[in-house]
């Protein structure tokens, strides 16, 4: 496999996690007596541009199928942090009635309805048929399609190009990253601005947070990678922020190459933390393995002990992270007997690979636990306050990554 920007030929073995189901396909109950589909789950580093990428097996279709499951909304975190990045862009670009704004993976209008609100003209790309009518319902217009550089020309062909480019969490799950960012050139507004938010791959090393490791993560992301691919396709990074969600991620701002603002000393400030991290040492990378298997083993250990002691465990958040980290361990229901989630696209359904059956969140109130394995970690603040009845009663509430811990 050659890397997917670069075209240099992939040798080193970043994480190697075995056999998985794409991280999002939940299960009906036929569906449990029917063959499931695995891919391998393995990433490799360019030791050329320093990209982080998975193993070239799954295609989107197979991953971003029309009941993809995933709806932004559901997190109440997530919808306060866009709206406030709604108010703050607004500001900082002057966006009025007549700008142009365009979200990449809309998802299910989670952000731009924000936009609508304020009388901003907005378009919403978005693949994914349920998410796509969700949006829809919000009055927000949406192209069901991949988004590259073909969709890229056609918009400014038609005269859509876009004072404002966002594309929260799109980035990484983009197979050809090339063919995205070109699309996004296109698409942009001379004097427009693009945002991106992604996981931080300096996070996710210092943390070992290798369940943010999925089929649907195609590219694992460095400012140093990042800035690179943009200058390749004439783009420019001016600015970047660091962001707590996800459990940390950056939010790049480009524009055109040529474009005159100048560039902040936040951009070198986080090159040079990459940097003394060791993000273009191959070492670093060969070490991290051996931290993935440790949080693996003791989650294990744990589950095995509270069963041998008879104390009842649940587990909640029936996303990607819990998808990746059960499938890596092993976990099935005689360990974990159910995982709730708030989305009601994924309730009564079962996660993919471990066959874990996903609930109402009303069965924690219906069958205390003794503890609940929080599986999305970088949201466990706001799910414990979402639970004090089962916190008053004495629950322990348990994450796994970085370290297994009570919280």
């Amino acid at each position: 496999m050659n890397c997917r920007h670069c075209c240099t030929r992939l040798q080193h073995v970043f994480l190697d996690l075995g056999f998985a189901p794409p991280s999002n396909a939940y299960l009906t109950e036929a569906d449990l007596h029917s063959p499931e589909l695995y891919y391998p789950l393995k990433l490799y580093v360019c030791d050329h541009c320093w990209l982080v990428q998975t193993e070239d097996y799954a295609q989107p279709e197979e991953l971003f199928r029309s009941d993809y499951a995933y709806f932004s909304s559901t997190s109440t975190t997530w919808l306060a942090h866009a709206a406030r990045y709604t108010e703050m862009i607004r500001r900082r670009l002057g966006l009025d009635v007549a700008s142009f704004v365009i979200e990449v993976a809309a998802n299910d209008g989670y952000l731009l309805k924000n936009f609508v609100v304020a009388g901003i003209p907005c378009l919403g790309i978005e693949p994914a048929a349920g998410t796509a009518a969700e949006a829809e319902a919000q009055g927000i217009p949406v192209l069901r399609e991949f988004f590259g550089a073909a969709l890229g020309q056609r918009l400014a062909d038609a005269g859509q190009q876009a004072d404002l480019i966002i594309g929260n969490n799109v980035y990484a799950h983009v197979p050809d990253i090339n063919d995205f960012t070109v699309g996004l050139r296109q698409a942009l507004k001379p004097g427009g601005t693009i945002t991106l938010e992604f996981p931080h791959l300096l996070r996710l090393i210092q943390h070992t947070q290798f369940d943010t490791v999925y089929h649907e993560h195609f590219s694992y992301l460095s400012l140093h990678t990042v800035q690179r691919i943009f200058s390749v396709h004439s783009l420019r990074i001016w600015d970047v922020e660091q962001l707590l969600t996800h459990g940390g991620s950056l939010r790049v701002y480009g524009v055109h190459a040529e474009d005159q603002r100048k560039t902040t000393d936040r951009l070198g400030a986080i090159l040079d933390a990459e940097s003394r991290a060791g993000l273009r040492d191959l070492n670093v990378y060969q070490r991290f393995q051996p931290r993935a298997d440790k949080v693996k083993d003791d989650l294990v250990a744990y589950l095995i002990e509270q069963k041998r002691t008879g104390r009842k465990v649940a587990g909640y958040g029936a996303a990607a992270k819990g998808s990746t980290l059960l499938n890596y361990a092993g976990i099935k229901p005689d360990l974990l007997p159910f995982v709730c989630d708030a989305a009601v696209s994924k309730q009564g359904r079962y996660l993919p690979g471990s066959h874990i059956p996903i609930k109402s969140p009303q069965a924690l109130l219906d069958q205390p636990p003794d503890d609940l394995l929080i599986l999305p970690w970088n949201i466990a603040d706001e799910l414990r306050s979402q639970f004090v009845a089962l916190d008053e009663r004495g629950t322990r509430f348990v994450t796994a990554v970085p370290t297994l811990r009570a919280i």
